[in-house]
């Protein structure tokens, strides 16, 4: 299983990277883009939305299933990916570099309580 120790994680399966700027990139991680299949499309945000930690941001739909992305902290969507949206394919390919949006967090201190990979990988390994 792909979890990269420089990314912090949730409990439903988004990845977070802080980008050099102080906004944050979210995506799917590699262990949930294999439990939906082959992506066939991906309902982003729009930029300028200001979500609450948790709230549903956008949609993945597979061959199998359609999921929620949740926003992992607080804040205002600044950016999305809109490759994904004639090519949600990406996401399968490279989980990790196929980020679905960027948001600005309202607090920093949002992000404390994220799971590292090692706690990721516990949380799958749990389930």
């Amino acid at each position: 299983m792909n979890i990269p120790a420089d990314l912090r994680y949730t409990r439903s399966h988004e990845w977070i990277r802080v980008e050099p700027d102080g906004t944050i990139s979210v995506g799917i991680t590699d262990h949930a883009q294999e439990l939906l299949g082959d992506l066939v499309f991906i309902e982003l945000p729009e930029v300028g939305s200001e979500l609450a930690a948790e709230q549903e941001a956008a949609v993945v739909e597979s061959v199998k299933a359609a999921a929620d992305v949740y926003a992992p902290v607080a804040g205002t969507i600044v950016e999305v990916n809109a490759a994904l949206a004639e090519a949600p394919e990406l996401v399968n390919q490279d989980a990790y570099g196929a980020w679905l949006f960027r948001i600005a967090p309202a607090a920093s201190s949002d992000l404390h309580g994220l799971l590292d990979a090692a706690g990721y990988a516990q949380l799958i390994d749990a389930a």
